[in-house]
């Protein structure tokens, strides 16, 4: 597991529950205080917690003895199922030039309708020049 993540720049620890508690409180981990019961690692991701997130779950569909109970992602207490729902998600570079394409967009459109009404005024006056010109 360990080297799995290590892959995807996260860390896992196994931890002692009553020291993951203690350490939890007034941070956003303490939501998931009360679910530091049996044998618990925790995975920290440092560089993209969705990629994290993947590995865990890749690693736990392998191996039918580990189980993921909860997460915190990005400050938020996270259900298995949201956990999945989020993995399915494109890594965040990936997200990040979506959104500058998706704001690029209405920018890039107003500048060829421009331009294609520059042109097509363009055309115009030089058929209404040839058109003087023959007749």
């Amino acid at each position: 597991m360990r080297n799995v993540l290590r892959e995807a720049g996260a860390e896992y620890k196994v931890v002692k529950n009553t020291l993951s508690s203690i350490a939890a409180k007034g941070t956003p981990a303490e939501q998931a205080a009360d679910l530091f019961v049996g044998p618990t690692g925790i995975a920290f991701g440092f560089e993209d917690a969705i990629a994290a997130a993947k590995k865990v779950l890749e690693y736990a569909a392998k191996n039918e003895k580990f189980k993921v109970k909860s997460g915190v992602i990005e400050g938020r207490l996270c259900s298995v199922a949201d956990i999945k729902a989020m993995s399915k998600l494109p890594p965040k570079p990936v997200l990040l030039g979506m959104l500058a394409g998706a704001m690029q967009a209405p920018a890039s459109k107003l500048a060829c309708a421009l331009n294609a009404t520059l042109t097509q005024f363009a055309y115009a006056l030089e058929a209404l020049k040839s058109k003087r010109a023959n007749g």
